[in-house]
């Protein structure tokens, strides 16, 4: 142990010598990253929230090792933590504009339009991508969408069923037969191709009002074209939100959303607009 000799050129890792000495023909085959002359990227700059994230991951896995009895360590027994959380107040799109980006005749680029028709299925029933990219014809029954939140589905399994209005059944119907969807609702692509889709869709449809944002590294407030940041999950915020607006009932929402009661999370969806401050204003009268 210990002996340079033992390791590739320009390796230094402690105990990388046995297994080296007891695994040579990996590193024959495929040599250490260290041999490589090309420079690593650059790392980015880590927000809070994310570095608050990764610990909760660390702190998890030490407990499960413990419950398992395959330590007694526990790095996190002291440990605080020296920053919480922060969130931004959420941004979505009205239903104007929603119905703006719906209509909009995007006829003479076909694959563009089925990225928006899937981006405005998606604000009408407010799953996350992942559920969404999953569902199939066997998940609409009698009229609804039916499915279970992967996110929460090893914690809380539950069924969401969310009714579909007129709209989308009406998208459902027009991708309805066509060819290499084995059974899908819509002509998928990847989740990274979608978020680029969807930026694209906003601008050539003229939704690209400035919106006030958190920036998740610095923690500082930020003015940015809805267009560049738009994504995925604005389809879920814009659900939520704009049900929100209708009913003010955080437990009804957070039925057809997946939400559980007193989520912490469905929280940072709502918005308080200046509706709700002028009723709640009136009530004083």
């Amino acid at each position: 142990q210990g002996s340079d000799q033992l390791w590739p050129q320009g390796s230094s890792a402690p105990g990388f010598s046995i297994i080296y000495t007891k695994y040579p023909k990996i590193y024959d085959a495929v040599p250490a990253d260290t041999h490589s002359q090309r420079k690593k990227p650059k790392p980015h700059p880590k927000g809070d929230n994310t570095i608050i994230g990764l610990f909760g991951l660390m702190r998890a896995f030490y407990r499960w090792c413990r419950e398992q009895d395959m330590t007694a360590n526990d790095p996190f027994a002291k440990y605080n933590g020296k920053t919480t959380e922060r969130y931004g107040t959420p941004y979505y799109i009205t239903i104007e504009e929603r119905d703006q980006i719906a209509d909009f005749d995007l006829s003479a680029n076909p694959s563009l339009e089925a990225q928006r028709d899937i981006f405005i299925f998606q604000c009408l029933i407010g799953c996350r991508v992942s559920d969404l990219l999953a569902m199939t014809h066997d998940s609409i029954i009698n009229g609804a969408i039916e499915y279970m939140p992967q996110k929460t589905a090893g914690e809380r399994p539950h069924v969401v069923r969310v009714p579909l209005n007129t709209r989308a059944l009406a998208l459902v119907e027009k991708y309805k037969g066509r060819e290499g969807l084995n059974g899908k609702l819509f002509p998928f692509i990847s989740s990274q191709k979608y978020n680029v889709a969807i930026k694209k869709i906003f601008k050539t449809c003229g939704v690209i009002r400035m919106v006030t944002i958190l920036n998740p590294t610095t923690g500082k407030e930020e003015k940015r074209p809805i267009d560049e940041i738009a994504s995925s999950h604005l389809a879920r915020r814009t659900f939520i939100g704009n049900l929100y607006k209708k009913v003010k009932d955080p437990n009804l929402v957070g039925s057809l959303s997946g939400h559980t009661e007193g989520s912490r999370a469905f929280a940072r969806y709502r918005d308080i607009d200046e509706d709700i401050k002028k009723e709640l204003v009136g009530l004083l009268e």
